[in-house]
């Protein structure tokens, strides 16, 4: 039987969720999401269900859904007959993921964590498998999956400090949600170390999922587009920064302009829609910028270009061979370098990244990253790269090289989970596929 908070929780989500359903539905609606995907979220499919074994990937938004698309192309490779379904909640994760689905993938939104829409939703997709990833963790949704003979792994878990604290002070009601996956694989050791203090010692630490999502896309014509404009100036990128992180890297501009009149500074804010309060904080520095969410132009005089639209921060990364990686400046855990990495840009970051520890600290350490602590030393830092082309050439391979490294834990991943979820592998010999 669940324990009583677990109870309590599914009486009450399957009462309130038409009124659930109502706002998430406001929120498709003002991203402009196709109104007839809306009953997704009801658990009304709005594709057909295909034949074959269907491994079913929840993630959460964007990040999550990213970060497996990449195992979920590896995993079709290896396995022409499996099929591939991948749900997550938000407008932003479905615009983005829908234009890089694998083949053989479906994306739908995830059905309510309400009785009535997840059965529908498993009545029609039948997964072979369900793999869930880093946090999204829905009782019911967990529950119900389990019930139906669907063998559940969890993949890229991360748990802080303080959550893990939460989560023993309720140990039976943790220890029953995640006893419902066959595997836990971890980001880090010290997740392992908090599920086996609450007896999951089925939990393991693995490859950061993220480390091998491989490149972003970005549209090649549109690089070359900027780079005829940018022509021969230094450039460099301030990727996903936060309040509190514009005003550093803008400051570390002005700093750079005295030795570099024609430096640009791409700066690329994690949520686009800060984008007019930053546009206040250049004009306050007094600096030159455009937007390009206003059909911006990149001119001989701009200084900071504000690239405030969703979907092209691989095309920044591939432009620029400097990277500032931001939140690490402000308390906000630090974000994925394996990006930039991939791009071969040269990554700077600040000094607060406890979501990517090991990450960062293996990255500084084979000399593909630096960390830097203010506006000061980060101008003094990419000075110094622009003044030795040869230095920042060698850091670029140096990241490049670290990103390439991560390639070969795919096999490692894809069998471990195929082993723990009992999917039987089908090889092109065994299928009769080509």
């Amino acid at each position: 039987m669940s324990p009583l908070p677990v109870r309590f929780y599914s009486i009450a989500a399957n009462l309130i969720a038409p009124l659930a359903y109502r706002r998430v539905a406001a929120k498709l609606k003002a991203h402009g999401t196709d109104p007839a995907r809306f009953p997704e979220r009801l658990g009304h499919a709005t594709a057909e269900r295909p034949d074959g074994p269907l491994i079913w990937f929840h993630a959460a938004s964007v990040g999550e859904s990213l970060s497996v698309l990449r195992l979920i192309e590896h995993m079709g490779e290896a396995n022409p007959g499996w099929q591939f379904l991948l749900t997550s909640g938000t407008a932003t994760s479905a615009e983005i993921v829908g234009k890089r689905l694998p083949p053989r993938c479906t994306h739908q939104f995830a059905p309510l964590d309400a009785r009535k829409a997840l059965r529908r939703f498993l009545d029609h997709w039948r997964p072979s498998a369900a793999i869930f990833v880093e946090s999204e963790l829905w009782p019911q949704m967990l529950q119900m999956t389990k019930a139906a003979g669907i063998p559940l792994a969890l993949l890229n878990a991360r748990i802080s400090d303080r959550s893990a604290r939460n989560w023993k002070r309720f140990p039976q009601t943790s220890r029953h949600l995640m006893g419902h996956f066959n595997i836990i694989h971890t980001q880090d050791a010290r997740t392992t170390d908090h599920l086996h203090d609450l007896g999951l010692t089925h939990a393991y630490t693995g490859q950061n999922l993220k480390s091998v999502a491989g490149p972003l896309p970005f549209d090649t014509k549109e690089r070359e587009r900027l780079r005829t404009t940018i022509g021969d100036r230094p450039i460099w990128v301030a990727s996903s920064t936060h309040p509190g992180e514009d005003e550093v890297m803008l400051e570390a501009q002005k700093i750079l302009l005295r030795d570099h009149p024609d430096l640009l500074l791409i700066l690329v804010p994690r949520h686009p829609d800060r984008a007019g309060a930053i546009k206040t904080l250049i004009d306050a520095q007094k600096l030159t910028g455009s937007r390009r969410s206003g059909d911006g132009k990149i001119t001989p005089k701009t200084q900071v270009y504000l690239a405030d639209t969703l979907g092209e921060t691989g095309l920044w990364y591939a432009l620029s061979p400097i990277t500032c990686l931001c939140g690490s400046f402000t308390p906000v855990g630090g974000h994925n370098p394996y990006e930039p990495a991939y791009a071969g840009s040269a990554v700077l970051h600040g000094p607060l990244y406890a979501n990517f520890a090991k990450t960062y600290a293996d990255f500084d350490a084979g000399g593909g990253a630096r960390q830097v602590a203010d506006a000061n030393e980060l101008a003094n830092v990419i000075n110094n790269l622009l003044r030795d082309p040869k230095a920042l050439q060698t850091m670029r391979d140096k990241s490049r090289a670290y990103a390439a490294a991560q390639e070969n834990m795919l096999d490692d991943i894809t069998g471990t989970l195929s082993d723990a979820l009992g999917l039987q592998p089908d090889r092109p010999e065994t299928t009769g596929a080509a």
